[in-house]
């Protein structure tokens, strides 16, 4: 067990029905001990596992607030030690009074995401499972936070465990038949090797395939609603944000720089961005919402382009259209509650999807919904199969393909098998890297630190 006993607010800093501090460590029963008084007289020490008992929190001979203490036993906690929960009423002050009297009976304030390291050192969860966790505390949508589901349930701990033990075997195997050759080992099969090898090739090209639409998931797209003025770009930001987020007039310009906000489109999370309609313009200010709005075009993940179908297609249409080349586009073609004026001809080849909404009546976002997810590739996205969700994670597992292609390609071509061990040795320890099992110090801490307080 760590030495250090740790305490923090585990709850949201804000006002609730209840605010918990959780206590970790050889000392977390005793310190709550000196700040916990039970109704029935019995210290916490005394009870088994799995205990709760209600009482006051006391510190100075003051009755701080009334409380229940949840009791975990090592190793049968989140952190795999002695672990107490103070559950007490939510609010700023009072947690904080609360976790100000454990400090001074002896705990450490716990640093960002402590617990959960605690919890992967001490073998309760790996380094795959324990970044889930925060995943799970970050889900925005439905679909995140499945994926953080499946993956603290160990989903994704289970691929790189099985292409582990295959790539360990095989080391195992090939490194006995160089070293031992007078022994009877069973003799090296290239067929045999090469479908280990093309079965942690497959796998691994999956994971870093889905990687991408994780990442649509999970983190969000940025997106840009772009197009000239007047077509309907703040419209469609108030629908899909569901309020008036920008201002609408009939007025051309009068978005006149980014405005921004977060919603959720099909179960990906769009971090869009309303641009200032893309025209030329004399006015100083609305030069500089263009000029931003074409900044945004260009570094964008997602372009929501903009066109008004109760006009004909024209020159800024034109160019436009010409600037959204190797951008994942879906062209809106808003306004079909008028007569609708606009060919789409230019558009196809130019725009990964094409759709017709009046955003003003909120027609046809079901058909934009729809949209948005094929040309992200989420639309089959299936969150139980366990995803990579940091760049850490996903650059890992590129350098595990390179090495086990690296060992095909050696195979094939007919070098040595000690050659190949090579690789195969390489592609184990990128692995391992996953899941945390040879990781610095120095690494574990970094993970860790991007955690909130209390987790």
């Amino acid at each position: 067990m760590t030495e250090r006993t740790i305490a923090a607010i585990s709850t949201a800093q804000g006002e609730g029905g209840i605010g918990i501090i959780r206590i970790s460590g050889s000392d977390a029963i005793a310190v709550a001990d000196r700040v916990f008084v039970a109704v029935s007289e019995k210290p916490l020490s005394t009870l088994k596992g799995y205990r709760a008992s209600y009482g006051k929190i006391v510190s100075d001979n003051q009755v701080i607030d009334e409380a229940v203490a949840v009791l975990y036993r090592a190793p049968h906690s989140y952190t795999g030690e002695d672990v107490v929960e103070l559950c007490c009423h939510g609010g700023l002050y009072v947690t904080r009074q609360v976790l100000r009297a454990v400090i001074d009976e002896g705990a450490s304030l716990a640093e960002p995401g402590e617990f959960t390291k605690r919890a992967f050192i001490n073998g309760k969860m790996d380094l795959c499972e324990a970044q889930s966790v925060m995943d799970i505390i970050s889900a925005q949508s439905r679909q995140a936070a499945r994926a953080a589901v499946s993956v603290r349930q160990g989903a994704l701990s289970a691929k790189i465990n099985t292409m582990k033990a295959k790539l360990l075997t095989l080391a195992a195997h090939l490194s006995a038949w160089a070293d031992f050759p007078e022994e009877d080992i069973p003799e090296v099969e290239n067929s045999a090797v090469l479908s280990d090898l093309q079965y942690c090739e497959n796998t691994l090209i999956k994971l870093l395939e889905d990687y991408e639409k994780g990442k649509a998931v999970t983190k969000g797209v940025d997106t840009v609603i772009a197009g000239k003025p007047n077509v309907g770009k703040s419209t469609l930001m108030n629908l899909l944000s569901g309020f008036e987020k920008s201002i609408v007039t009939e007025i051309p310009g009068t978005t006149r720089d980014v405005v921004e906000e977060s919603v959720i489109v099909g179960d990906v999370t769009l971090r869009l961005s309303d641009t200032a309609g893309i025209r030329e313009t004399d006015n100083e200010v609305e030069k500089i919402g263009v000029l931003r709005a074409k900044e945004k075009l260009n570094s964008s993940a997602l372009v929501l382009a903009v066109f008004d179908g109760s006009r004909e297609f024209d020159e800024e249409d034109r160019l436009l259209a010409d600037s959204l080349d190797g951008v994942p586009t879906v062209a809106i073609v808003n306004k079909t509650d008028l007569e609708m004026k606009f060919d789409t001809s230019y558009l196809n080849g130019k725009a990964g999807k094409i759709v017709f909404i009046s955003a003003k009546e909120g027609d046809g976002k079901d058909e934009l919904e729809k949209a948005v997810t094929e040309l992200l590739g989420t639309k089959d996205f299936n969150p139980s199969e366990g995803i990579l969700s940091t760049e850490r994670q996903r650059e890992a597992t590129q350098k595990a393909l390179n090495s086990v292609r690296d060992a095909v390609n050696t195979l094939t071509f007919g070098f040595s098998l000690d050659a190949v061990t090579v690789c195969v040795e390489d592609a184990i320890e990128n692995l391992l890297s996953l899941t945390g099992e040879n990781l610095s110090e120095t690494v574990v801490n970094e993970v860790f630190h991007n955690f909130c307080l209390g987790k």
